[in-house]
């Protein structure tokens, strides 16, 4: 059985995610102590539980320490069963997180699935549903399994609510996929989301967001959603040859409608000046199934912490090379295996 450390790297919840990702499609058991050992509420919150529930019924597994605030955890995987199956959080906590902890067994499981999800699908510190379905959704069709996710109602923090379907076509086999230039700019385009909130929050982001990104009156949008709950989100797609990128910021109560746009803006700017094709977020999300591929390779932003204690967690499951070295450029390119630029 592996022993795994929570507190390693980031000490946040993305050790037990891959890890319980990990385990199903090996079969590996393992036991993970002091699990987000970095955070402020150390433990099993709401979500991380869901996530751990939901791996486990999908593969039938033996779990012991499967509870609220829990720091250690045992899982022992059984058989990966594709189906329908339906994961409600019970709070604000994060549906896509939940996710990404199932996403890649089912994605090459033996036969099709359908999951319903309900929690959060716009939370800060998680991908949200519009990263999901237009940044990461696509490239991961391009590797073979073909994912498709549909939002039925928007769930904001702390109301929560929402739900999202998601059809999973599996595949036998992951494509290798390379992302070394983005290709030309085909698109940009800005989107404002509110919900039981004045539209003037979004209206103000907008213009922030068309000021410092230089955007025109067609590229941006004003999105009014009904969700159990207040919210509000504001997203930039750059949509470029051969992928798009979303960054996304979210209204908080007392940040200035102009301080959230300010911020996706400057982190849209970083992306496009660094001349690298993925960004920071999405280079986390393509660890994993490259790593399950066996090959791959991307360039990418200085990788943070999240990314390089995902590399560590996925080495002690897999026999997988995975090698982060800097380019002439500011890029950084990261490589899974051995890839042959094509």
């Amino acid at each position: 059985m592996l022993q795994l450390d929570g507190s390693r790297g980031e000490g946040g919840g993305q050790i037990l995610r891959t890890s319980l990702a990990l385990a199903m499609i090996t079969g590996k058991s393992f036991q993970i102590r002091q699990i987000r050992a970095g955070r402020a509420k150390p433990g099993l919150m709401r979500q991380h539980l869901t996530a751990v529930n939901a791996a486990a019924k999908i593969c039938d597994a033996k779990v012991d320490g499967a509870e609220l605030r829990s720091q250690q955890l045992t899982f022992k995987p059984g058989t990966i069963l594709p189906g329908d199956y339906r994961f409600d959080i019970g709070t604000a906590g994060s549906a896509t997180l939940v996710l990404q902890t199932v996403l890649p067994a089912l994605m090459v499981a033996d036969g099709p699935s359908e999951l319903t999800l309900c929690g959060g699908t716009h939370n800060i510190h998680a991908p949200p549903y519009d990263f999901l379905a237009k940044a990461f959704l696509p490239l991961l069709a391009r590797m073979g399994p073909q994912v498709t996710a549909t939002l039925i109602r928007p769930g904001f923090f702390p109301a929560g609510g929402g739900q999202v379907v998601v059809d999973i076509q599996p595949t036998q086999t992951l494509r290798p996929l390379e992302l070394l230039d983005g290709g030309r700019l085909v698109r940009r385009h800005a989107t404002a989301t509110v919900s039981r909130l004045p539209r003037h929050i979004a209206e103000r982001e907008l213009a922030t967001i068309r000021r410092k990104l230089d955007l025109s009156e067609r590229e941006l949008t004003v999105n009014e959603v009904e969700s159990p709950g207040p919210g509000n989100v504001v997203v930039v797609e750059i949509e470029r040859e051969h992928i798009t990128e979303v960054f996304t910021g979210f209204g908080q109560r007392g940040v200035k409608s102009e301080k959230v746009a300010a911020a996706v803006a400057r982190e849209t700017k970083h992306y496009l000046d660094a001349k690298a094709p993925v960004g920071e977020h999405l280079a986390d999300q393509l660890l994993l199934p490259m790593a399950i591929a066996g090959h791959g390779c991307y360039q990418t932003t200085e990788p943070t912490l999240h990314t390089t204690t995902n590399v560590d967690t996925i080495r002690e499951f897999l026999d997988v090379e995975i090698e982060i070295r800097k380019t002439e450029t500011k890029a950084v390119e990261i490589q899974v295996g051995r890839v042959n630029a094509t």
